[in-house]
């Protein structure tokens, strides 16, 4: 008996290796492609999207109806909540059967079990499949001892006990057509989904990109087993320095157990001769397992109260520095370039995110983790639920990694792979004339200098809003509290609601010396860091 049948596209915006897919064309009259507009991710929650990774969305979303048209059939973009949507279309189209990909964030396992019972209501078998991650993170536990893994270490010696994931599968020939329909069904445009300003990222969406992507980079396998990922250089932007796939695989435009079976035929060959985990490109992929498997099985995984994993530390509110962070306006060319390079591309280089994120929490702001999480969930076009939350923990030193006095310098860092400062005028091009020897201190230069550069410090470009190497260590200081207090349970709660210690308001002390303009907020002081980079992944 044939049946008619939808396929509900949410992530895995693919037809290669796509279960779901294929289970929705077996036996089948008709499939319904479907992806809703859901406004749970425009208005109605905590998330802000920007519009660089909207416009990826709609990328994919096209992309994606030019394959299913390729093979005979074409997506249904519906529009609406789909508790409200479902019980409509389960009627009108006939249903027999719901097909999708397993989802594991927060949000998605309540709507998708409010589905599940919905079709249940109206006589549609529900049927899911696991493809967004290399393996079933339930399963995963379960061969755990129904333990969350903690660290890299144990994951990595769980998945060699377990082997590797399944293979990918191929996309399917032809896919039966819809049947006949009378909603509006075409990809929106940004104005549609209300957004006013124009995208400024420079990669676009899709399946068809993702795959020439991957394909691009492993191309040169001497590349690929010789990548270590702490190695590469944060910022290389003509050609960045990993294989930006990182938001092909959030949106599921590439299939991960395809770009790993690929890595391992290519490991192959090289016979053994090939960068290991957690450095190497598998070992990125094993990370994004990693904190897929920890956080979807960790209550309150993306905020610090009620997280078990999250150490309880008394961060200051200050909009102030937050709003400086984020602008890209701290007086400190690398950290500004990083994020004006967020700003316009919606992407950085991991070791770029590890510069900011450790300037805003532990290394010199003192903001909390989660404002910057809130900043990456709006500005990346690779924001990922469990990657960003366990990302900010670990360069917070909330979380997975504990050596707070590692501290990223705002100067130093940069300048060890781009000494010139290319990057820095590429994206802060007030600074684009400026002396190489000054690019990374410009507050340095000699006010002739400035002058005849057409930048002058404290105008044209800000003074650091803090002097790092001041208030490292008091924050140092206070890092080594918190970690005390968290060994009490109950000083550490306290300390995680007490009032902030210092004044929000920025005041600029004169200047200490012919080098230096310090910012105080309050009476805290600032702290000092040595430059180092904890070896573990991020985006690819």
């Amino acid at each position: 008996m044939a049946h008619n049948k939808i396929v509900w596209f949410r992530k895995g915006l693919r037809v290669h290796d796509n279960p779901a897919l294929l289970e929705a064309c077996r036996d089948s009259k008709h499939v319904y492609p479907i992806f809703i507009i859901d406004p749970y991710f425009l208005k109605n929650s905590n998330y802000k999207v920007g519009v660089n990774r909207y416009n990826f969305l709609l990328e994919s979303l096209s992309d994606l109806d030019q394959s299913l048209r390729l093979r005979g059939s074409r997506l249904l973009v519906l529009r609406g909540k789909p508790q409200e949507v479902f019980p409509r279309i389960f009627q009108q189209w006939q249903i027999n059967q719901l097909c999708f990909e397993v989802d594991v964030e927060p949000y998605a396992k309540s709507r998708d079990a409010t589905i599940a019972q919905l079709a249940a209501a109206a006589g549609v078998t529900v049927s899911s499949h696991v493809s967004h991650t290399l393996y079933d993170t339930e399963q995963l536990i379960a061969q755990n001892n129904g333990k969350v893994p903690v660290t890299m270490q144990s994951f990595t010696k769980l998945i060699d006990k377990v082997g590797d994931p399944q293979a990918a599968l191929l996309a399917p020939a032809i896919i039966p057509p819809p049947g006949p329909f009378d909603e509006l069904v075409s990809v929106p445009t940004l104005a549609e989904v209300g957004f006013t300003q124009a995208p400024t990222t420079i990669f676009k969406g899709g399946e068809s990109q993702a795959l020439a992507r991957l394909e691009d980079y492993l191309r040169d396998t001497k590349w690929v087993c010789g990548f270590e990922k702490p190695q590469t250089d944060p910022s290389a932007f003509l050609r960045p320095a990993t294989t930006v796939l990182s938001p092909y695989l959030k949106f599921g435009c590439l299939s991960p157990r395809l770009f790993h079976q690929q890595l391992l035929a290519i490991y192959r060959v090289a016979k053994g001769q090939h960068s290991k985990p957690p450095v190497s490109l598998r070992g990125q992929l094993l990370w994004r397992e990693f904190f897929y498997t920890a956080g979807s099985n960790t209550p309150n995984f993306d905020v610090m109260a009620g997280n078990p994993l999250a150490k309880q530390i008394p961060w200051d509110t200050n909009p102030v520095y937050l709003a400086a962070w984020k602008e890209g306006r701290t007086g400190y060319p690398w950290i500004d370039a990083a994020m004006r390079q967020l700003a316009e591309w919606g992407w950085m280089h991991h070791l770029a995110r590890h510069s900011v994120a450790c300037f805003l929490t532990r290394g010199d702001l003192y903001v909390s983790w989660e404002e910057g999480k809130a900043v990456f969930e709006e500005l990346l076009i690779d924001a990922d639920h469990f990657l960003n939350a366990a990302n900010w923990m670990w360069l917070s030193a909330t979380a997975f990694f504990n050596q707070y006095y590692r501290v990223y310098s705002p100067v130093t860092f940069g300048k060890k792979y781009d000494p010139e400062g290319k990057f820095i005028r590429r994206f802060v091009p007030q600074l684009a004339k400026l002396p190489s020897k000054y690019i990374y201190e410009p507050w340095t230069a000699p006010l002739d200098v400035q002058q005849r550069c057409g930048c002058i410090i404290g105008k044209d470009y800000p003074y650091p809003i803090v002097d790092h190497t001041a208030i490292s260590k008091t924050n140092m200081a206070r890092m080594k509290a918190a970690y005390e207090a968290n060994k009490d349970p109950a000083a550490a709660a306290a300390a995680a609601n007490s009032e902030d210690d210092g004044d929000d308001d920025v005041t600029k002390s004169s200047r200490a010396s012919s080098s230096t303009r310090r910012a105080a907020n309050g009476s805290s002081k600032r702290r000092t860091g040595v430059v180092a980079a904890a070896k573990r992944g991020g985006a690819a």
